[in-house]
């Protein structure tokens, strides 16, 4: 029984080796591949076979523009407020951003309002770098105040002429009198002593020594744009649009008195002296104009 059982088995594995060693067509595991690159080099243009549709970043006809500023890596909208001395709240309005943590890399925003970007376009057109002039209290006094020619001098032939002649003298001193609506006059935030001076490479403004708890103070008048701790480098930080030409930045605060669009007065406390995000207790102060920065020598007061 057991030698008939076993000659069965042999039988068996016989004939299915006869027949292996006989096919044609060998067998193989299926490859395993990307669809999509398997598609591409077989020139399947099926669905399952279609490549992704790439789509253009939000902006992306703008890139390179004037007033717009494309997305670099590790950007955050706090930052790119920063350089471009706009407030971060501004800039997700104006770019219709829901969500202002989701920005992309590539990604093209406006970073001037509307108006003021088509005002800086035009100038690039033509080749002729203008600023608005606005009106402001300062102006309407000045006018105001401006002697009026009388009726007589109007109607005079010599009055006449200068009318005629070019408007380029007046284009010439329009940047210059906004210039000027926009100078601010800046206090030192801190009493404390001077650690380290501006280097544009190394350090973008100074470092103020203090104890934890000493007051921080606004440098100028000015409104919150931004009061968190969401920009690496900084600690607790607190930024100060004075218009639309300079902020101040108070950074590594131990406690922040102040919160986003709320206005303050110079030489108001707007935060307590600390350490986040630093190596020791100490005030960071930016001065930045145009959100570039610059250094607080030209600008504070010799002490």
């Amino acid at each position: 029984m057991l030698v008939s059982r076993s000659l069965v088995v042999w039988g068996v594995a016989v004939l299915a080796g006869g027949l292996l060693a006989g096919c044609s067509t060998p067998i193989n595991r299926a490859p395993v591949e990307d669809r999509g690159t398997f598609a591409a080099s077989s020139g399947t243009t099926g669905p399952a076979g279609a490549l992704p549709e790439v789509k253009p970043l939000p902006g992306a006809e703008n890139a390179g523009k004037p007033g717009y500023y494309t997305v670099k890596p590790g950007d955050t909208l706090i930052r790119i407020g920063l350089e471009n001395g706009q407030s971060w709240k501004d800039i997700a309005r104006w770019n219709n951003l829901e969500n202002a943590n989701l920005i992309e890399v590539g990604q093209v925003l406006r970073v001037v309002p509307p108006a003021a970007a088509a005002a800086t376009a035009v100038a690039s057109d033509t080749g002729v770098v203008t600023r608005p002039v606005t009106s402001s209290p300062l102006a309407a006094a000045s006018a105001a105040s401006a002697p009026k020619p009388s009726a007589s001098a109007a109607s005079t032939p010599a009055a006449v002429a200068p009318a005629a002649a070019p408007s380029a003298p007046a284009v010439a001193t329009a940047p210059a009198a906004a210039a000027a609506t926009d100078d601010v006059n800046f206090i030192w935030p801190s009493s404390g002593s001077l650690l380290a001076g501006f280097d544009e490479v190394r350090n973008k403004g100074y470092d103020i020594g203090g104890k934890a708890g000493d007051p921080v103070l606004a440098a100028a008048d000015g409104r919150v744009v931004y009061a968190g701790a969401g920009l690496r480098g900084y600690g607790n930080l607190v930024i100060l649009k004075h218009n639309n030409t300079y902020l101040t930045a108070y950074a590594h605060n131990q406690t922040l008195l102040v919160k986003e669009d709320q206005n303050v007065r110079r030489g108001q406390k707007i935060a307590e002296m600390g350490s986040t995000d630093a190596d020791r207790v100490k005030l960071h102060f930016e001065i930045r104009r145009q959100g570039k920065p610059v250094d607080p020598a030209r600008y504070l007061p010799s002490r």
